[in-house]
């Protein structure tokens, strides 16, 4: 069985049944040519300077490349991609308020690199988050087609619901396959990893991805894309960095070189020079939303 196809106006609905079913589905040509080139264009200078993995797990002929809120306005789109934000949205809420951007990243396999090792994403918080909770939804924008020769994604369908010391077989491996433009979205708990590139061109990948919004993410966006650069972005993407708090007292902020008459306690949206919107932060005491009972509770 390979991964699920679907076309582009598929609905959320399918996305997620087939999510639950296999962990993993390609949503084809959702993106046309031009914006597929902007990416690219825009990308390729960083991806020119970026040095091959350290080791086999990051791929020592394979670049990756980061910090692309920043440096891209391309992805911005594609992080809020209509299709694909209210689904992440949809697929996490059984375990958060809010979501968080995880990670935004290009994989450029270049030829010669063997396949990477199978593994889960969510390991990156070791095993401390039971199985019972899925932490992430990932997705995989194909920049470049997608083939067997060049490295397509590897993923073992149906292998998020396995124990986690269970095995993969070889006849149990596919390999997403996709033209340019197409996504690959998979859960953080499937079995899947980087293919190897046997032919005599690059294959490059955008790998966003989305967590819970009370776990660290992967990629520090803080740093990644500092409060100068964060001020001039949309809102929504703002919240998805990290610029909001994920439930109240999670992840208010004191300023250290000022003090403010009403309170010492600041929601993040107030260094990017704008106040959360009604329901966005629960950083006011005065927001009706808050279950105090609840928290005293605890």
């Amino acid at each position: 069985m390979g991964v699920q196809t679907w076309p582009a106006d598929c609905s959320q609905d399918d996305m997620l049944a087939v999510l639950a079913a296999d962990g993993a589905v390609i949503v084809a040509n959702l993106i046309d040519a031009d914006q597929v080139k902007e990416m690219v264009d825009q990308v390729t200078p960083y991806i020119d300077q970026t040095p091959m993995g350290r080791d086999d797990f990051s791929g020592r002929h394979t670049q990756r490349t980061g910090a692309l809120v920043a440096r891209t306005p391309a992805c911005h789109d594609l992080i809020l991609h209509p299709s694909i934000l209210p689904t992440a949205k949809r697929f996490l809420k059984p375990f958060t308020d809010k979501i968080l951007l995880h990670l935004t990243q290009t994989i450029h396999i270049n030829p010669g690199n063997p396949a990477q090792p199978l593994h889960r994403d969510r390991l990156a918080w070791g095993t401390h988050i039971p199985q019972t909770i899925e932490p992430q939804f990932n997705t995989i924008w194909a920049l470049t087609d997608f083939t067997k020769e060049n490295g397509a994604t590897r993923c073992v369908p149906g292998s998020h619901k396995w124990d986690w010391q269970q095995r993969a077989e070889p006849d149990q491996i596919v390999q997403a396959e996709m033209p340019a433009g197409s996504v690959f979205i998979y859960t953080g708990s499937v079995l899947h990893s980087g293919g190897e590139n046997r032919s005599n061109t690059a294959r490059m990948g955008l790998n966003l991805t989305y967590t819970l919004g009370w776990l660290r993410q992967e990629e520090n966006q803080y740093l990644s894309c500092p409060p100068h650069i964060a001020r001039t972005l949309d809102p929504e993407l703002q919240d998805l960095l990290g610029y909001t708090q994920g439930n109240y007292a999670l992840g208010y902020y004191s300023d250290p070189e000022a003090q403010h008459s009403e309170s010492d306690i600041l929601p993040p949206e107030m260094i990017l020079g704008r106040m959360p919107t009604k329901g966005s932060s629960l950083a006011s005491t005065t927001d009706d939303s808050v279950d105090f009972a609840a928290i005293e509770q605890i």
